[in-house]
């Protein structure tokens, strides 16, 4: 008995030290700083895990309980390194000026084949792309034409055997499944060029495992919207036209991620903040109202009330429901009651003197309001502003005689709260009865307003 349990000791103790050594990683960055900071990576978010402090320009630490995916060693802002954790610990040797160009992996096959095919990706797609444009412009006849034509096809095909042999030895590994779900689009050599678009969109996702909730710990599946997106892209297109392909575009993408809860959340969460940053509430507002609503899609807290405002908005402020009462002091200390307004029809303008957007469309606002043969349109302004000065100022340098209120509360007065109100200019146009008939959001929309 004895035997046995110094047997079972020894295996577990065995199994242990050997699972500890495994999870070892080991950073040797010559001329680095003493400190580093070491992250985890979802997406384009990062988490902090632990401050690392060298000896000898040596980062030591282990993963141990950590999940699979993408890391991120930070030395600065400038000088970072992200890299790969398996299960299987690294060594990596680099030096700190030129870290992607010295970079040496050992005991990592994984980190390997990473900054491999890092390598390719780059590689292959700027030789294709000049490729494709010789072969755009070139005369078929000519025997240049043809060996292009073969130089391009000897580059698709090293590329393949990288993607679909060499990084596959182990297909369940992490790194196999991401280089898989990861690679770059191929298109077939004979495709004419007016069809490439065409064929991008069609098959540039054929590849991706939407199914494998272990990428979200990657940067494949906001990579791959970016990518997706920039087909959908056309700088000549007005903005409205821009934003139904884009919309066509989120329908895409949103389907087919539809097929794992993780990855569908993880994808809507990133396209609602890279919509958000470039300012495309419109696209917000569709993927809201057809996605988040209606698949009641519970996102990350972590993506902040200015989303859960909007989502509120859109699910209480329906076309043809009555829009709460507002009763606030304008300059003078009168109140103002929006449910005694005598008008036919109120435009509810959220602003602020420090929005720029506001002022940028405060002079059409005010010549429409102006120029009503009958005021059958009232104008009730509602000021996000903190500062009295600052809203006196407004109104008197863009001349707003319609009516202007505020409880100098900024964005957590009562009104701002029950109307969800997460940006500005926001508009709600309400008739005689306060039930809501449109929320504009465009110049072209108020001016249908007052027509």
């Amino acid at each position: 008995m004895f035997k046995y349990y110094k047997l079972v000791y020894l295996l577990l103790f065995t199994f242990t030290f050997s699972s500890n050594l495994a999870q070892k990683f080991e950073f040797k960055i010559a001329g680095s700083p003493e400190k580093a900071i070491l992250f985890q990576l979802e997406g384009e978010k990062t988490s902090k895990i632990d401050s690392i402090i060298s000896q000898n320009d040596t980062f030591k630490f282990n993963l141990n309980g950590k999940h699979n995916g993408f890391y991120s060693l930070q030395f600065d802002n400038k000088h970072r390194l992200d890299f790969i954790n398996d299960g299987k610990g690294v060594k990596i040797s680099a030096d700190f000026k030129n870290i992607k160009e010295s970079l040496k992996v050992e005991n990592s096959l994984s980190n390997k084949l990473y900054f491999e095919f890092i390598e390719r990706n780059k590689a292959y797609k700027t030789k294709s792309e000049l490729l494709n444009i010789i072969l755009a412009n070139y005369p078929k006849d000519d025997s240049y034409y043809n060996t292009t034509k073969e130089k391009l096809l000897e580059i698709q095909n090293s590329y393949q055997q990288f993607v679909e042999v060499t990084s596959q030895e182990n297909p369940n590994s992490f790194i196999a499944r991401y280089i898989k779900s990861a690679q770059l689009p191929i298109v077939k050599i004979d495709t004419p060029t007016e069809e490439f678009l065409t064929y991008l969109k069609k098959h540039s996702l054929d590849n991706v495992d939407f199914n494998d909730t272990e990428m979200i710990y990657s940067d494949l599946y906001t990579n791959k919207s970016i990518e997706y997106l920039t087909y959908y892209r056309n700088q000549q297109l007005p903005k409205a036209l821009l934003e139904q392909e884009f919309m066509a575009a989120v329908d895409t993408l949103l389907n087919k991620a539809k097929v794992n809860e993780l990855v569908y959340r993880h994808t809507t969460e990133y396209l609602i903040d890279g919509f958000t940053k470039f300012g495309f509430d419109v696209i917000i507002n569709y993927i809201v109202d057809n996605y988040i609503i209606k698949d009641d899609l519970c996102l990350d807290a972590e993506i902040g009330s200015t989303i859960q405002k909007r989502i509120d908005q859109a699910k209480y402020f329906k076309i043809g429901s009555r829009v709460p009462n507002i009763v606030l002091p304008d300059l003078d200390g009168s109140e103002i009651d929006l449910s005694k307004i005598e008008a036919e029809k109120v435009l509810i303008l959220f602003l602020a003197s420090w929005c720029p957007y506001c002022k940028i469309n405060l002079p059409d606002f005010v010549k429409l309001y102006n120029t009503q043969k009958e005021k059958k349109i009232e104008i009730l302004a509602v000021s996000l502003d903190e500062d009295r000065d600052e809203w006196i100022k407004l109104i008197k340098d863009y001349k707003l005689n319609w009516l202007n209120v505020s409880d100098l509360k900024g964005w957590s007065g009562k009104t701002m709260l029950d109307y969800y109100i997460y940006a500005t200019p926001t508009m709600f146009l309400v008739d005689k009865n306060r039930e809501l008939i449109s929320k504009p959001m465009t110049s072209s929309e108020i001016f249908d307003v007052f027509k």
